[in-house]
């Protein structure tokens, strides 16, 4: 066994990325803290090539140091959009079809697992480390998911929990 090198690897550049069909999949992010975990979301929504990413409210946008460090180019391949206010963001979607789902544990929330595969096209919003999605949304979403957990915490780190939800999400489509 050994590591591939990165001219084995078949790596698309830029250009190509924005021709390939994308998962018909938006990553809203709700006032995320951190622009390490804003850049953890670009590379991941990259890796699996999902629609684009829409940052909301607090959250740090492209251009940035502190994104461009975990997020190594993904700003560049990922389409983005910045847009303040979370509620205007999901009404947008909701009119281009699109179902809403928050990612929070909640009296309602379904498991991960149990999301039905054939949602059509989604977006999925993470909440920011602390408070998780803004509670004057929640009654605009379609379903909220959740991740199970098993040990002695009640969280993942918000960059974790989106790698999770957006492979699942990817599985589903394969």
């Amino acid at each position: 066994m050994r590591k591939l090198k990165l001219e084995e690897l078949g790596r698309i550049t830029v250009e190509e990325y924005h021709t390939i069909p994308k998962m018909p999949v938006v990553v809203v992010l709700d006032n995320i803290r951190s622009a390490v975990n804003v850049g953890s979301v670009f590379r991941t929504a990259d890796a699996f090539a999902i629609e684009k990413i829409i940052i909301c409210g607090i959250s740090a946008t492209p251009p940035n140091r502190e994104i461009s460090k975990t997020a190594i180019g993904a700003t560049e391949s990922v389409l983005w959009e910045y847009i303040e206010d979370i509620s205007e963001a999901i009404l947008l979607l909701k009119s281009e079809g699109y179902t809403i789902a928050g990612i929070e544990q909640t009296d309602h929330s379904i498991k991960l697992g149990s999301v039905v595969p054939d949602v059509g096209k989604i977006a999925v919003i993470f909440g920011n480390e602390v408070d998780g999605i803004s509670d004057e949304i929640l009654h605009e979403l379609n379903l909220c998911i959740e991740i199970p957990q098993y040990g002695t915490k009640h969280s993942l780190n918000v960059s974790v929990c989106a790698g999770i939800v957006l492979w699942e999400l990817t599985k589903m489509r394969l």
